[in-house]
């Protein structure tokens, strides 16, 4: 093992003082040592076989089933240097409050180190990592989200580089008053105490590929982002690849695993990732994109045939639920899945469910699946360079204001647009409807320092980039007096990547506005939509009160950044 690592776990084991340490190397053999260990302990429990082959379920400590952003710090020389997107901690006081927490974390349980690399096995871009962890289902989910074990010191020795991500996970005692998530830019190094959770525990997914990932792009000149890649196939079997930002509850990873509704007129959908994109400045001048997992962390309840048949096949095997109910023959099910609900369920607590006694599913309950297993799966999605971003596109949740898709005049214009988009909250994630909340670029909550700088950062790219991707705000969600949606939204949506496409080409139609390019009429495909000319107008309307309401909130929400807003 490379020294420094060697060194690093020493020191670790030195103060967590586990049972035994295992170095882990990633086979077949050992995975199914591993999953043999938590079966027997009941951190894994076997499904039917026929009907979910190779797939476990796993049910998390009640009081740890989501990231605890309150809980997540970012420890930079200052606090503005953290900015106001994120929590600080000194340095200093990380040592004195967090790391006494680690001391003898470890007694009794194994310390699994886990080398891992986040992208392609064979690209420059990629970046490598190593987790120390106590927990066997952290490492079985890495497995499937990373390349992990010897792959990643190969690739180390491959191509000479010294650079790597320290990450120091336990499990603690779960106590929600002794967990932490913190984060340290200038070291690269990820500690997480207390919390078993995926997004908490698995290092290589938030904490490394967006947090500190974000930090060591600003310094080396490339973006980390909260991005999906796809490839749009036209009939003539040209491809345009597209990068999009979206928050929660605004169809991210339906987007990205989309099944065309045109697939038979030659026009597909192809998933190059789904949750994380890293972009570079190519020898070209545009932007060339990889994504650095090798899986899927995705929410279960609204997943079905209707929403997203690829994701479904794509968890049809092979998978590790988490959080889900199943029926006592070891069927997974959760709410909005295909069919009626199974009689004699177990609800995500492993408790009999009944009427009336809450969501069988936790409504945070995910599933970690091979990305080899997705049926829209590109090609292209392992390459060592990438792929070629021709647009990026920013979406939000909004029922008025924000027109179904607008360009922006340029990249500056599109970096503003990804600024200050915003979406509205649902009754399930806060109990009140329609709360405008700014979520600049999807990353509020994983950009590891100052957002002010991280959009000088955008802008600095951009002109770096002779020929940078176009730049599109979108919004699937815009309702009528009625509250019904104007847009039916889900495959419907490639029609507007349609249109997406032609502008980049040079031969869409357009309208200018006050706030970006819009469809001119009859640009956008609507043939066999039940649709109206009406609706179809409010679709791509901008109303000026709207927008002089949506200008002040724009300006409030930049002002809070201070004089590390670039102008």
């Amino acid at each position: 093992m490379f020294e420094p690592i060697e060194r690093w776990v020493n020191t670790v084991a030195g103060t967590t003082r586990p049972d035994r340490v295992v170095v882990c190397d990633g086979s077949d053999a050992e995975h199914e040592q591993l999953v043999s260990e938590m079966v027997s302990q009941k951190v894994l429990f076997p499904l039917h076989a026929s009907a979910h082959p190779g797939s476990y379920l796993h049910r998390s400590n009640p009081t740890d089933v989501a990231r605890t952003e309150h809980l997540t710090y970012i420890c930079s020389d200052t606090a503005a240097d953290a900015g106001p997107n994120n929590n600080w901690m000194s340095r200093a006081d990380a040592q004195e409050r967090v790391w006494p927490l680690f001391n003898g974390s470890m007694r009794g349980r194994t310390m699994y180190v886990v080398p891992y690399l986040m992208g392609p096995l064979n690209s420059p871009y990629s970046k490598m990592g190593v987790e120390i962890t106590d927990s066997p289902y952290v490492v079985a989910n890495m497995r499937i989200m990373t390349h992990m074990g010897k792959k990643a010191l190969d690739w180390r020795d491959e191509q000479g580089s010294d650079e790597w991500v320290p990450g120091l996970h336990s499990l603690g005692d779960l106590s929600p008053d002794r967990r932490f998530i913190m984060h340290f830019p200038d070291t690269r190094t990820i500690w997480s105490v207390g919390s078993g959770y995926g997004g908490n525990a698995l290092l290589g997914k938030k904490c490394h590929a967006l947090r500190i990932a974000s930090s060591q792009a600003r310094d080396q000149g490339w973006l980390a982002e909260h991005m999906l890649i796809l490839g749009l196939e036209s009939p003539h079997g040209d491809i345009t690849y597209i990068a999009a930002a979206f928050p929660s509850a605004c169809g991210k990873t339906n987007l990205a695993m989309l099944r065309s509704p045109f697939e038979d007129q030659g026009w597909k959908v192809h998933t190059v990732g789904e949750d994380i994109a890293w972009l570079h400045v190519g020898a070209d001048g545009r932007l060339w994109a990889i994504n650095p997992e090798q899986g899927y962390f995705g929410v279960a309840p609204g997943t079905s045939s209707k929403t997203n048949p690829n994701a479904m096949a794509t968890v049809s095997r092979n998978t590790i639920f988490t959080n889900v109910a199943a029926t006592d023959d070891g069927r997974v099910w959760w709410e909005g899945m295909d069919g009626p609900r199974p009689a004699g369920l177990t609800n995500w607590r492993g408790e009999a469910w009944t009427d009336g006694s809450g969501p069988a599913a936790h409504p945070n309950a995910r599933f970690t699946a091979p990305a080899s297993q997705n049926p829209a799966l590109s090609p292209h999605w392992q390459d060592p360079q990438g792929v070629p971003i021709s647009a990026i596109l920013f979406g939000g949740r909004r029922a008025r204001t924000v027109p179904l898709v607008a360009q922006s005049f340029n990249w500056e214009h599109g970096v503003f647009m990804g600024a200050t988009m915003a979406s509205e909250t649902t009754a399930a994630a806060t109990g009140q409807v329609g709360v405008v909340r700014r979520d600049p670029m999807a990353m509020l909550p994983f950009c590891g320092y100052n957002m002010g700088d991280y959009w000088a950062h955008w802008l600095e790219v951009g002109r770096a980039a002779s020929n940078p991707p176009a730049i599109f705000q979108v919004n699937w969600f815009q309702r009528d007096e009625d509250g019904k949606f104007l847009w039916p939204g889900f495959g419907e949506n490639v029609r507007v990547l349609r249109w997406v496409r032609d502008r980049v080409r040079g031969v869409g139609g357009a309208d200018e506005t006050p706030i970006g390019l819009v469809p001119s009429s009859g640009a956008l495909d609507t043939a066999g939509l039940a649709i109206t000319t009406a609706h179809l107008n409010a679709l791509t309307r901008i109303n000026r009160e709207d927008w002089l309401i949506e200008a002040g909130d724009q300006g409030v929400f930049l002002n809070s950044f201070g004089d590390r807003v670039p102008y």
